[in-house]
């Protein structure tokens, strides 16, 4: 392959990149948990935006098991991010491999 070749793919990969860090920010994804008495939803970067908690989940006896319900539905909104990257940087990469995602 051409070095030269090679140079301008990477630029132009990485404004792509820089395309699809922002489109990222402004997306965001919900998990949920518990039959949904806990929602999470991130952003496209894993920034936590949003937490929703259904009062009934709240009882002081079992705080155990709202902050078990809280990490799955974190969980969960994580996956959905990561398959959101997946499917908009899949075409961007190309044949480079899957680079760890």
């Amino acid at each position: 392959m051409n070095p030269f070749e090679l140079v301008k793919n990477l630029k132009n990969i990485e404004g792509q990149m820089k395309t699809m860090k922002e489109e990222l920010a402004n997306m965001t994804a919900t998990g949920s948990a518990g039959g949904n008495m806990v929602q999470v939803t991130l952003n496209g970067q894993f920034e936590l935006k949003e937490i929703k908690i259904d009062p009934i989940a709240v009882d002081p006896r079992d705080v155990k098991m709202l902050e078990d319900i809280i990490v799955a539905a974190h969980h969960a909104a994580m996956e959905k991010v990561q398959e959101m990257i997946k499917e908009k940087a899949g075409p961007m990469l190309g044949g480079m491999g899957g680079l760890g995602l």
